[in-house]
């Protein structure tokens, strides 16, 4: 944060004198109004009801948990096992097949034409489309192994996978899904993808899978991966592939790589900044407490001091006691002739500028501080208000009690 570079002379004036000023009392605090709260009536003024006390009270109405749950219930279908069993049973005995399903291997998977039409229309439409031979319709599924058909046309009947058929078929799944309109199938394997499945090494191929099977969530998933780790991955057998196959994803990714680093820039260069509004805004108070009520071996003339032994729950304050001990007693104090001295002019003309009752602040110069403004530029003025404006939003966040922040810990 560049701070304004605004110096002025300090006053020769005895009324001005730093440790003259510093003649502070004490000003109590009025103790905020409480509102009341209305008294619940007790249950002795329920005989001025108009009905009969023997009626039984109605029973509470449902919260919100209560009907959600219900909600949730009519909702909800529960399948008994029985049936998903009898389901199970039918795929795998085949009673009443009129299809096969051929997979690259030329081996023959029976199913029923009803259930695969309702399952998966995509498949109802290449039932519609096939010839008919002897009573059985044939589909042929090119390029898929059997094991992964089996276990595709399995969940069509009973929504039930084997974990070990998931692990190794699961990029076959996923485009059988995606092919055949199998929405609830497609959910399970990006979820079982996002789990535990993508590695380093095939990251960059599920990410191309993830995109030709319209799979956002996967896609975004895998883009974070590979940000993440980029230097790893990068120089895996799939990004080289990758590259020159695809030569317009490696130039995205790339790209989604160098916004992230600038991206995490800025958000580092935005905290220290907001670290240092916070500062300031902490030595602000410090200065006030220090003015007003006294610290440690400092303090209004009229205090008794709590000695240097004693904790302060500013944490500013020590910082700022130093600062002040110098500036009273440095010869040199012109602007430009000393840095703490310097600092020590920003730190007061800063607090003029928030101070909203200088006529009864208790902080040197703020008065005078407040009179220089009218004579200043009107670009000293812009970097001054924002600076202030930076200030009053950081006191905002840290909360009415930031002063204390430190002696709470």
């Amino acid at each position: 944060m560049a701070s304004p570079d605004l110096y002025s002379p300090w006053p020769s004036s005895t009324s001005y004198s730093f440790s003259g000023s510093l003649d502070i009392h004490v000003e109590e605090t009025h103790p905020a109004n409480f509102l009341q709260a209305q008294e619940v009536p007790s249950s002795s003024s329920s005989s001025s009801l108009s009905y009969n006390c023997n009626v039984p009270k109605p029973p509470p109405l449902p919260d919100k948990t209560c009907t959600r749950t219900a909600k949730r219930l009519l909702e909800c279908c529960f399948v008994p096992k029985e049936t998903v069993d009898a389901w199970d049973k039918l795929f795998k005995e085949g009673h009443g097949a009129d299809v096969y399903v051929i997979s690259k291997d030329d081996l023959y998977i029976p199913a029923h034409s009803s259930v695969l039409n309702i399952v998966s229309p995509v498949l109802g439409t290449f039932l519609q489309q096939s010839r008919v031979k002897n009573g059985m319709r044939y589909i042929k599924i090119p390029g898929v192994p059997y094991d992964a058909i089996h276990a595709f046309i399995r969940f069509l009947y009973s929504s039930c996978y084997e974990k070990e058929d998931m692990n190794k078929f699961v990029l076959h799944l996923l485009v059988l899904s995606h092919s055949f309109a199998v929405s609830s199938l497609k959910r399970i394997c990006v979820h079982f993808l996002e789990r535990d499945w993508i590695t380093k090494e095939n990251v960059v191929d599920v990410l191309q899978l993830a995109r030709s099977c319209d799979a956002p969530r996967l896609s975004l998933f895998c883009v974070r991966k590979i940000v993440k780790d980029f230097k790893a991955i990068s120089s895996t057998d799939g990004w080289k592939v990758m590259r020159r196959a695809n030569p317009a994803l490696e130039q995205e990714l790339i790209e989604f790589v160098v916004e992230a680093d600038t991206t995490k820039e800025e958000r580092l260069k935005k905290m220290e900044e907001k670290k240092v509004y916070m500062q300031l805004n902490e030595a602000m108070e410090a200065l006030i407490h220090i003015c007003k009520d006294g610290c440690r071996t400092i303090g209004p003339r009229d205090k008794v001091l709590k000695g240097s032994q004693v904790a302060c729950g500013f944490p500013a304050c020590k910082g700022i006691e130093t600062l002040v001990r110098h500036f009273s007693s440095c010869k040199t104090r012109v602007p430009g002739g000393c840095v703490h001295c310097k600092r020590m002019w920003q730190l007061l003309e800063l607090h003029s500028r928030m101070c909203s009752e200088p006529d009864l602040c208790k902080v040197p110069l703020c008065r005078h501080f407040k009179e220089k403004m009218q004579q200043q530029s009107k670009k000293d003025e812009t970097k001054w208000k924002l600076l202030v404006s930076k200030v009053m939003i950081a006191k905002k966040i840290m909360g009415p009690f930031s002063g204390h922040r430190s002696g709470l810990l």
